[in-house]
Order: structure tokens, then sequence, then C-alpha cells
């Protein structure tokens, strides 16, 4: 009898409310505030979120941005999250606001051009990775997908008032058992949802497995799935109430769970000028077109980057195998497909955009919304490898 090979990946996500994911989101609208007045602002900004009190640190580059207020912007991110009320302990209305925000006039305060063929240099040294699989049609992986969905499908549960007992803060996590590589079923699944304190937890776990869990997750459920909602029992505390949070520290979730690398650079509170930010982005562009074009069933890509450099100091490509060329020949051809400086991918990935809130939620990839999930050179892969073959 042949020997079924085996193994298990597991991915979290969180919903709008989480503590972090609160900082996140409050980063990110100021993101959009800066550039929706000054395409050019220079942003790095950092929130910290506990009990009544947001305090917010870092730098902002732009004479527009100087005198502009900000505190309508952050509560009103708070209130779209769901605190809005004295009984979560976190309210928009009423909490506190400390700015400790630096602000130039100047937004060139960190020497970003050069003057080389008006060339932006990064601003920092960091090491960023993309991923993309054919596992699903947004060429991510399937357990950071699915906790995904779960996540968001949370919050819409709780804002649309189908199960309006829940609150903001909740968690996610999905085990997915792989035989030979091949996503077979689901192991376990996860969830923490903060709730009302009037809801029992068998309430809660029947509502969430008919109106979410089998409907999200249902091809892949049998009869040994492990249910785990609210394990250490009722939830009725939670947020910013409880928890201190603070921008940056869901890089996992943020990206693609436990399938690939990250190189440790927060990608929310930073203006796309920002290598963490926008070679990132560009990571994840070229591997989601080399999955697309079938030159790889699965791919990494890794950047580089030194201060002042405009272009990565170094591509490196992984397709685990999966590769119809060896990875050499693969970056070889990127390196001739893509244009690898930062200027470039803010242009040709349209990044001086307000678009940044909405990715502090549920992941910065997999959304064919935002342009770095574009597909725009499959064409020219695959004219290089003479045709576009299935690998």
């Amino acid at each position: 009898m042949i020997k079924k090979i085996r193994r298990y990946k597991t991915a979290e996500s969180v919903t709008e409310g989480h503590p972090d994911k609160v900082c996140d989101i409050i980063s990110d609208a100021l993101v959009d505030l800066y550039i929706s007045v000054d395409h050019e602002a220079l942003v790095s900004i950092k929130a910290l979120a506990a009990r009544d009190l947001v305090c917010l640190g870092g730098e902002v580059g732009g004479y527009k941005c100087l005198k502009l207020d900000i505190e309508e912007t952050i509560r009103k991110a708070i209130k779209d999250i769901g605190y809005d009320q004295d009984n979560l302990g976190f309210n928009s209305n009423t909490l506190s606001i400390i700015d400790k925000i630096d602000r130039h006039e100047i937004n060139d305060f960190n020497k970003l051009s050069w003057g080389k063929n008006d060339l932006l240099g990064s601003r920092d040294q960091c090491i960023v990775f993309g991923y993309a699989c054919n596992e699903t049609e947004e060429f991510m992986p399937l357990p950071i997908t699915l906790a995904h969905k779960l996540a968001k499908g949370l919050t819409e549960l709780r804002k649309n008032k189908i199960l309006d007992y829940l609150g903001p803060d909740g968690k996610t996590q999905v085990t997915i058992e792989y035989e030979k590589g091949i996503p077979k079923r689901i192991e376990n699944v996860v969830i923490s949802t903060l709730h009302s304190i009037d809801i029992q937890s068998q309430v809660l776990e029947d509502d969430l497995k008919e109106k979410l869990i089998i409907p999200t997750l249902g091809d892949f459920l049998d009869k040994n799935t492990n249910f785990y909602i609210n394990p250490t029992g009722r939830f009725i505390v939670g947020g910013p109430a409880i928890d201190t949070g603070l921008t940056g520290r869901k890089l996992i979730v943020d990206s693609y769970g436990d399938a690939s690398k990250h190189g440790g650079g927060a990608f929310s509170g930073k203006d796309p000028t920002s290598s963490d930010r926008c070679g990132a982005y560009l990571a994840r562009y070229i591997a989601k077109n080399i999955v697309a074009s079938c030159l790889a069933k699965e791919c990494e890509v890794e950047l580089s980057y030194a201060i002042g450099s405009f272009v990565p100091l170094n591509l490196t490509i992984n397709t685990y195998g999966t590769g119809k060329l060896e990875d050499r020949f693969v970056e070889e051809i990127v390196e001739e497909s893509f244009d690898l400086t930062i200027s470039g991918s803010m242009k040709n990935l349209s990044l001086r955009k307000p678009i940044y809130k909405r990715t502090a939620s549920y992941g910065h990839f997999g959304k064919e919304e935002f342009p770095w999930e574009a597909t725009d050179k499959v064409d020219l892969l695959k004219s290089k490898i003479g045709g576009g073959a299935s690998v």
C-alpha cells in the first residue's frame, strides 16, 4: 500500500476591531488623508490605541500637510469599525487623541530625490517578499484566503445586523490538510469573537456554523473537522479596552500566512515611496504574473533595498521546483520585463492614490481592486518562453 503524504498548513486573520488592526486602519486613513491633499506627501505614522486613548507618532513631509486637522479622520475611522458605544470601553466620540507627529514643510526630509533622471531612492534598507500560487483564483494560499473570508464574514454579519450581538473584535484561524501538495480538507477552524453579555456559547456556535462557517468553508469540511468557537469561554470585553494595539504587528495576516517569508517591515502607516510598502507590492505583482503566466505553480520573490538605492540590490526568485524554467532564468526574464525602480513601481502600479485604508483589513494581497494584483504582464512573460504551456 502506498503511504499517503500529509502535511498541515495554518493561517490566521483578524477583524477590523482587533486592537492592532484598529491602529493599522488609523495609520492608513491618515496616509490617505495626506496623499489626497498632496500626492507627493511623505508619511510615516504609527498609532497606539489603549482604552480611551489614541497616541500618534512619526513624521509627515509636505507644506500642504502642515496644518491639516487629523482628528476628524481618526474618529471617523474608529467609528466606521464599530467603536462608537460606551459599553465597548473604546469610544470614537469620547477618546483622547495625543498627536506627536513631526511635520516638515519640505517633503524631501529623507532625501528621496537624488537628481538622477528624477528617480527616487529607497527611504530605508529593507527586505521584502512577494508570493503567489495557483491554489485559489486569487493566486493566494488557501489557508489565508479562508481565514480572511471568515474574518470579513464576522464583520459583515455584525454590520448587516444579521448577528447584531457580535462585537468588532475577532480572530479566525484555519488549518488545512494537504496531500502531496494538494489541499484536501480542513482539520481545524478557530473563531474568537466579541459578543454581547446575554448570548450563550451554544447559541453563538450554532449561529456561526449556520451563517458563516458552513457557507464559507463547506467544500472542505468533513466529519473529522474540529471547531473551536471562543475556546476559552465568553468573550464580552475586547478591543483596545483590554489589549493595547500598535501599528504594524499583524504582518503575517497582512501578507501570506505561513506560506511565505516576510521581511519584518510593516506596510500600514507608510506612504507608497516606502520600499517596505512599494517593494512588497512590486514583489507580489511579479510573483502573481509569473504564476498566472504558467511559468510556475508557486513563486516567491525576494527584493532587497539599501538607503538611496533606485532599484533593488537583489532579486531572488524561488519557484520551489514547480517552475517551467530554472529560477535563474526566470530572474533574467523578470529583469527584462518589469521596471524595478521605485519610481517605475510608483507609476506603473498607480501608488500615489489614497487607497491605503482599504488595504489595512483582511490582507494587502488577493484583492482584485488593487493595481499590484493586475496580471497585465502575462502575455509578455509567455512570449519570453515561446508560449504558455501549463506547468
